[in-house]
């Protein structure tokens, strides 16, 4: 069963009151002035299963705007919201298609993953919750008022996701002036992926999940707005080093440090100049940065 999302009209107040954006928008506001977004990583998993329209809709429920998910395809070319590369982890497939090892999204069809229990696994109470579509997942995002940090997750394994993905974007009105401006972030491990996506929309914000190092940063700057490291090898200097380039909008680039769920680390980090912090427990991180306090 899954809990209905925040009314619309109350998620564009939240929206409008918090104007969280990750081109540098708010999640507090130190001394300095210095203001740090905080994003729900793949929604709010530590209150409902993990790239769910259940995740995103408790993320609304804690005013958690920006929300981060990782895009797949399946055997049949649909997109399909989904982290790991097997099914196995956070569904039933191995009770339902026993014979089909290592159960890899790129070896089943759409309507052989709509057959899957995507909650059971977190809670008796998600029993049902199924592996959503990108396009419905867009329509939640968009109907929750809420902002998205797209990851395009293994593009290598499923050649010209960047056009398909943006395509569905477009299909679900999230390529116009507005969502581009403020709603919107595509990202990847992936450079080559990130670059396509670039030459494809130039208006399109992206980021680079990863820690290049201080000499190749330039040529990120090319087609990259954002460098989003693990938490573990930012630093005050890299920080600095990532702010001192302009991206591709004319804009100083930014920095999103990764997987962040503990308060002191979050506040470390936010000290350093972080523009954005992503954490499973993003209420959480949001509330220590706005007292200072871990």
């Amino acid at each position: 069963m899954r809990i209905r999302p925040v009314a619309t009209a109350l998620a564009g107040a939240l929206m409008g009151l918090s104007a969280l954006v990750l081109s540098g928008a708010p999640a507090q506001a130190a001394a300095n002035g210095h203001k740090t977004v905080v994003v729900g990583h793949r929604g709010a998993p530590t209150h409902a299963p993990e790239n769910t329209l259940a995740s995103i809709d408790a993320a609304g429920r804690l005013g958690v705007l920006w929300v981060e998910n990782d895009v797949q395809r399946t055997k049949d070319g649909e997109l399909v919201v989904l982290h790991d590369n097997s099914l196995a982890r956070t569904t039933d497939v191995e009770q339902v298609f026993p014979d089909r090892k290592p159960w890899n999204v790129k070896d089943f069809t759409l309507n052989e993953i709509e057959k899957l229990d995507a909650g059971s696994w977190f809670s008796p109470d998600f029993e049902g919750e199924r592996v959503p579509t990108l396009g419905d997942y867009m329509d939640e995002v968009e109907d929750n008022g809420q902002r998205l940090l797209l990851e395009l997750k293994s593009p290598e394994l499923y050649p010209g996701i960047e056009r398909q993905t943006l395509r569905e974007l477009r299909d679900a009105g999230w390529l116009d002036r507005s969502h581009v401006r403020r709603r919107l972030v595509i990202q990847s491990f992936n450079a080559d992926a990130v670059k396509k996506v670039h030459s494809l929309r130039p208006d399109i914000k992206t980021g680079f999940l990863g820690t290049p190092p201080v000499a190749g940063l330039p040529k990120y700057a090319a087609f990259c707005d954002q460098i989003n490291p693990n938490y573990t090898t930012v630093t005050p200097g890299y920080v600095d080093a990532v702010h001192r380039l302009t991206g591709p909008h004319s804009r100083r680039m930014q920095v999103n440090a990764w997987t962040v769920d503990d308060d002191s680390k979050a506040i470390a980090l936010d000290r350093m100049g972080v523009d954005g912090i992503i954490s499973n427990k993003a209420d959480e991180i949001r509330d220590a940065l706005e007292t200072g306090e871990d």
